[in-house]
């Protein structure tokens, strides 16, 4: 599936820059803040270290063989641009609905992540896995948009929809535990499969009851 620059995209985000600064100095790393000037550059420091390190780390592991930090960096970037698209897409029920100012998936995504947080104790209930299936339940709609009934499309079409958006979502993120896990964690809030996952789904009812 291609993909094509949006005009609505957010700003371009810049590669991270290392350099080593002079001894005994610790390393000191440049990232360029996309937000500014293009002269603009915030300096991090870290503690020195055998081998220099990427500020910013695409996934948890190294990088696999024959592939370069800069392909993993590069695969992180374009997800995370693909991922802008749910700031900018509101939700078509608001809309349906004539609600001014209607929020968006990712206002909707991140609602949920912070009820998730603040919900009391449950047993048996792990709080950090039901924020993260609220942060990735709706990810898919990043590629689909948000399918409501009102759209006509039945519910198991919908599904291969989002199944094969995420498919493709894993890939451009380049694979790996990362990409693994949000496929993990939107097909445990898919299938309802879990504690967390049933938790998740009555936040996903809460907006609507008001």
């Amino acid at each position: 599936m291609a993909f094509s620059a949006s005009p609505h995209c957010a700003p371009p985000l810049h590669r991270f820059a290392l350099r080593r600064s002079p001894p005994p100095q610790p390393p000191l790393a440049f990232m360029r803040c996309p937000f500014f000037s293009s002269s603009s550059f915030r300096p991090v420091y870290f503690s020195p270290a055998p081998t220099l390190r990427i500020i910013v780390s695409a996934k948890s592991k190294k990088p696999s063989s024959g592939r370069s930090a800069d392909s993993t960096s590069a695969s992180a970037i374009d997800f995370l641009t693909l991922c802008h698209s749910l700031k900018t897409t509101k939700r078509k029920g608001w809309i349906n609905h004539g609600i001014k100012g209607p929020e968006s998936i990712a206002d909707h995504m991140y609602r949920m992540a912070l009820m998730a947080l603040i919900a009391g104790d449950l047993p048996g209930v792990n709080r950090e896995r039901c924020i993260k299936i609220a942060i990735v339940h709706d990810i898919a709609e990043a590629i689909v948009g948000d399918i409501t009934p009102s759209c006509g499309v039945p519910k198991e079409e919908k599904s291969r929809r989002e199944q094969a958006a995420l498919t493709e979502m894993c890939k451009i993120l380049g694979g790996g535990m990362r990409a693994e896990e949000i496929q993990e964690l939107w097909v445990e809030y898919e299938n309802n499969a879990s504690l967390e996952a049933n938790l998740v789904k009555d936040f996903d009812k809460v907006p609507s009851c008001g």
